[in-house]
């Protein structure tokens, strides 16, 4: 179980700082790849792009959508710390597909590889995400912790491309079902109905409905998995089908989307946050074929039913009620306006279309 701030030692701080440091960069970064660069993908290619409705965002929400070549997908896993070897049984991060120049160069769209130098895979490198950014044009999963070379240095590094997850999610159920104590030795011990409930569950618990198939599968099976560490992860998963950036931390579940403004909107939105238009608009807004965009985040907690109960006894499931309800919505900043910080915007249950 990974250790809240306080518990730390101050060289652990130290890593704590670097790496949140990190995820923060990443995340703006992938949000924009995710998100923005995919939606001008869809206008060049003359394609509409789905917005992502109301409904989809609320508890047990199910939604089949088609997944779109031109929506811009990925997995990233970010760790505070470095991997056990152990994991590898699930998480395939083998010196095959370690980022090193001898295995990028059989990525046959990936030219970088020919002027590719090692330190281009560190964190402090001038051209670290752009890097990240061409990888993902063409992979499907990267994974970035703690440098393993160096025992004593917070050094974090593109450390393997192409990882896999491979962790049933019988027995990623199986863990989160002890650990809420719904169970106490196996899934099955009261029965296979009662074992569908809990594998439906995991899904609920991660923000997704248990239909939901390939890479949204694969993250949050990854983020059970990781909570295994003694270290905080952060997973970030792009889907086409739910055109939603997914961000599974020790901070819960968020999902990350376009939605649109009316010019008509935008005087209310200024006014409830104090602000002038104009300034909306330059450091929050992106053009968007007549209308105006924005990248928003809806943050959830977790209920009663999805905690540990404190007195640690054991207690039936029941399937009716949520696992996650929304704590926060906020309107992200564009990634060229540092000095903004997010706003509050409540879209979610409101009644304006």
């Amino acid at each position: 179980m990974w250790k809240y701030r306080e518990h730390l030692s101050d060289y652990e701080k130290v890593r704590r700082s670097i790496y949140e440091m990190l995820r923060d960069a990443l995340e703006r970064r992938l949000m924009k790849i995710a998100l923005i660069d995919s939606f001008y993908k869809y206008q060049k290619n003359g394609a509409e792009y789905s917005f992502v409705e109301k409904s989809e965002l609320k508890p047990k929400s199910k939604k089949m959508e088609k997944e779109s070549e031109f929506f811009n997908t990925f997995l990233v896993i970010i760790c505070e710390g470095v991997l056990s070897t152990e994991l590898k049984n699930y998480i395939r991060f083998f010196p095959e597909n370690s980022v090193v120049k001898k295995n990028l160069q059989y990525l046959a769209e990936f030219l970088l590889y020919k002027r590719f130098h090692q330190n281009l895979r560190y964190v402090e490198s001038p051209g670290f995400l752009e890097f990240i950014e061409q990888l993902l044009d063409i992979d499907y999963g990267l994974l970035i912790q703690q440098d393993p070379t160096i025992k004593k240095k917070n050094r974090y590094a593109l450390t393997h491309f192409h990882v896999k997850i491979d962790w049933p999610i019988a027995d990623a159920s199986e863990d989160l079902a002890k650990w809420l104590r719904y169970i106490q030795n196996n899934l099955y011990e009261n029965g296979e109905k009662e074992a569908r409930i809990l594998q439906n569950k995991l899904f609920e618990y991660y923000g997704c409905h248990h239909s939901v198939g390939g890479r949204r599968t694969a993250g949050l099976i990854a983020a059970q998995l990781l909570r295994k560490l003694d270290s905080i992860s952060t997973v970030f998963v792009s889907s086409a089908e739910s055109r939603t950036m997914y961000r599974y931390s020790e901070r819960g579940v968020s999902k990350f989307f376009l939605i649109q403004f009316n010019e008509k909107q935008l005087p209310g939105l200024a006014k409830a946050q104090n602000i002038e238009v104009e300034y909306l608009q330059s450091n929050y807004l992106y053009e968007g074929n007549g209308s105006f965009l924005g990248i928003l985040e809806a943050s959830y907690s977790y209920t009663v039913h999805s905690k540990p109960p404190k007195d640690g006894k054991l207690r039936k499931i029941r399937p009716a009620y949520n696992w996650l309800t929304l704590r926060d919505e906020l309107l992200h900043p564009k990634l060229d306006a540092p000095h903004a910080t997010p706003i509050r915007c409540n879209w979610v249950y409101s009644s304006d279309e």
